[in-house]
């Protein structure tokens, strides 16, 4: 089921990409983002501070290298559950899949240190790979910053598409946008590094705040958005409950 679900998203990707100019405005946000994320846990005796040292000393390397294509985020989690049996995350984007590769090759063959500082402070038993696809942007297009990011795991129920999933997104992010939203919204394929996967992506929900994380919420409950997310999303998808992290921009880059 899933590689037949993975054909058909990337047949999906070919269609949006080969309708003509004025889809592709439309769907402007269809440009694929490959991200990184790693999943890491402190070593004795060190934290958070020991952790903004290394990345201090990452940034000033990077800035050598003249990385204007590589975003990094640090992400700690919030709400979780006991499956999240980790302490932090790092979360890396390339504007696209060269400028994540040169920034991975030239991380691999660094020779000051800072893959063992970063080891000094963090074990790190997963490293993982996902196409990035936006479906609602940032407040201004931009790439976040400090922000608060929830995710889901969702899979497709029988029947369902990547393109009918598509149609309710559009419809979905024009909903929330006309409902004075404010939240990012990204759908993750996995590519790399995982194998065992039982969901078919990961929904993530990015906001400046848990104020406007608050409004959404309010909006979904009390405004009664359930009953829309429900109409478009029902028959299409399983999701489960949200995990949510505080992240920390490490390193600024514009992405889209």
């Amino acid at each position: 089921m899933r590689n037949a679900l993975t054909s058909s998203f990337i047949a999906g990707l070919l269609l949006l990409a080969g309708s003509g100019a004025v889809l592709a405005e439309e769907h402007e946000s269809f440009k694929v983002v490959p991200v990184e994320l790693f999943a890491c846990t402190y070593n004795d005796g060190k934290g958070a501070a020991d952790l903004d040292k290394a990345v201090d000393n990452w940034n000033k390397w990077a800035d050598k290298q003249g990385w204007d294509s590589y975003a990094a985020w640090t992400l700690t989690p919030y709400y979780y559950g006991p499956d999240q049996d980790f302490d932090v995350l790092w979360l890396g984007a390339g504007k696209d899949g060269v400028a994540l590769g040169k920034a991975q090759d030239a991380y691999l063959s660094e020779d000051a240190g800072l893959r063992a500082g970063f080891g000094e402070v963090v074990s790190c038993n997963a490293h993982v790979n996902y196409a990035s696809l936006q479906y609602k942007a940032p407040p201004n297009g931009a790439t976040p910053g400090d922000s608060v990011l929830t995710f889901s795991d969702c899979s497709y129920k029988d029947g369902a598409s990547f393109e009918s999933l598509n149609s309710a997104m559009d419809k979905w992010s024009t909903h929330l946008a006309d409902d004075g939203s404010t939240a990012a919204i990204w759908h993750w394929y996995p590519v790399y590094g995982g194998g065992n996967e039982e969901f078919d992506f990961k929904w993530l929900e990015g906001f400046s705040n848990f104020t406007e994380l608050g409004s959404d919420f309010e909006r979904m409950g009390n405004g009664g958005n359930y009953k829309v997310s429900g109409e478009l999303f029902g028959h299409l998808l399983d999701c489960d409950s949200s995990r949510a992290y505080l992240a920390k921009n490490r390193r600024a880059a514009q992405l889209r």
